[in-house]
């Protein structure tokens, strides 16, 4: 989506470009008209130059970690052997479609990034990881990858990887177990998969917004990329706006550019009086308190949220905030790995009690065993699902107070509708596979 573009912030369109036009996968042909031949991608200097440009530019993740993403290619690049490339396309985020749309649209651009940074840190096996259950989305990739065979593009081969669908299976080292033929849940580090990942070689895992952006800073530089955004949050971003908002989809903008205009732009319904940030690992927030803050780590860390998974959900104002993190709470504690006690015992507690607090039917006092529980799991769990879990409960608790009040006493919510009828479920809670390999 295109629109206003500001000189630092604001509606931007670079790895989005063309994407109205057909509303088809970009040919190869297409790909070089957008954007130009790839520049030289061998040899010790251009692989050098690539990584000192991504750290140049300041390109973190894209996949919710935020790490900078020249830190972790040097780490790769500077490791003995021949490495690995994983390119994480999973988006296990439910409200999340960022990533598909990216590989729908412009395969081409994610490909180049994945032969561009494979080239750079040495990898000579590259892998792109999808959900099995979007096999769809895996026939556009391979699809792509025919055209660059047969226009003879020489760079390294990707290898398309179908993986169940859990919402964990998208955490680093649950892709490189299931590389290695395991099951894909997450496992305990150290070794971190640059030290030893995928069959025990120095392994690069991005996500693949990361790597399409990539692709653009090897072909234009790393001052280019900064033209967008503020100097601590350079460049552009993908992120999901849905809920309340008239036009909803996927937006790109520069670092930098606030809550309430990302929000404006998408058309949020007056009234509009919280929103989920970051995913379902996010944060509740009323729009008051986060309408004026940067949609950046940095910005949002001053309300105690992050950007996460590129997510921006606008609860109608008729629906109850509380109702709906029960649900992804009990989505949560269905799609955990349950290899520890926090994921099998705790996180089904706290959905549980969510639940009667949501129904206004709690037994007797939720809050404090809230309270008990939310201590005894954080920091506790084999991985990050737990203490992802709980921080969006405790957010909700805190967005949502007056409405916990109210429903601690067996009230209805402050907004309830008053016309009787039970309110709709808004976001998307997709049933558990049950299948790990």
């Amino acid at each position: 989506m295109t629109g206003r573009t500001g000189p630092l912030t604001g509606l931007m369109s670079r790895l989005t470009v063309g994407w109205q036009e057909s509303g088809y996968p970009a040919s190869l042909a297409e790909h070089d008209r957008r954007y130009g031949e790839l520049p030289p991608r061998h040899g010790g200097a251009a692989k050098h130059r690539l990584v000192d440009q991504v750290a140049a530019a300041g390109l973190t993740g894209r996949g919710g970690a935020g790490f900078p993403t020249g830190a972790k290619m040097r780490a790769v690049a500077e490791r003995r052997g021949s490495a690995v490339l994983v390119a994480n396309g999973m988006e296990s985020e439910p409200a999340s479609e960022k990533d598909q749309a990216l590989m729908a649209r412009a395969p081409h651009l994610v490909l180049d990034g994945i032969e561009l940074a494979a080239a750079a840190v040495g990898a000579d096996t590259a892998h792109l990881c999808v959900p099995r259950g979007r096999a769809w989305l895996a026939g556009v990739v391979r699809t792509a990858i025919g055209e660059r065979n047969r226009a003879g593009r020489d760079g390294v081969q990707v290898e398309v990887q179908e993986l169940p669908h859990a919402y964990v299976s998208s955490e680093e080292t649950a892709l490189v177990h299931w590389l290695n033929g395991g099951e894909a849940r997450p496992t305990m580090t150290p070794p971190r998969p640059f030290e030893r990942g995928v069959r025990k070689r120095p392994t690069l895992i991005d996500n693949v917004e990361t790597l399409a952006h990539v692709a653009l800073i090897a072909r234009y530089g790393p001052s280019w990329f900064r033209e967008a955004g503020l100097p601590d949050t350079p460049g552009t971003t993908l992120a999901t706006v849905s809920g309340a908002v008239a036009d909803p989809g996927i937006y790109e903008f520069a670092g930098g550019t606030s809550v309430g205009e990302v929000l404006a732009a998408a058309g949020a319904a007056r009234g509009v009086e919280a929103v989920l940030l970051g995913g379902y690992f996010g944060t509740w927030h009323r729009v008051d308190q986060v309408a004026g803050l940067p949609f950046t780590v940095a910005g949002l860390r001053r309300a105690g949220g992050a950007p996460g998974a590129g997510v921006i959900f606008a609860l109608p104002q008729e629906s109850c905030g509380l109702a709906e993190a029960a649900r992804v709470l009990g989505f949560l504690a269905d799609h955990s790995a349950q290899q520890c006690g926090p994921c099998m015992f705790g996180l089904p507690a706290v959905a549980q009690d969510l639940a009667q607090l949501a129904a206004g039917r709690p037994g007797g006092d939720p809050l404090d065993r809230l309270e008990r529980r939310f201590a005894q799991i954080t920091g506790r769990g084999a991985c990050r699902h737990p203490d992802g879990a709980i921080r969006m409960a405790g957010s909700a608790l805190t967005a949502f107070a007056a409405d916990v009040h109210a429903h601690s006493r067996h009230r209805p919510c402050l907004a309830a509708p008053g016309d009787g009828h039970q309110r709709t479920a808004i976001l998307p809670i997709p049933a558990a596979e049950g299948e790990w390999r």
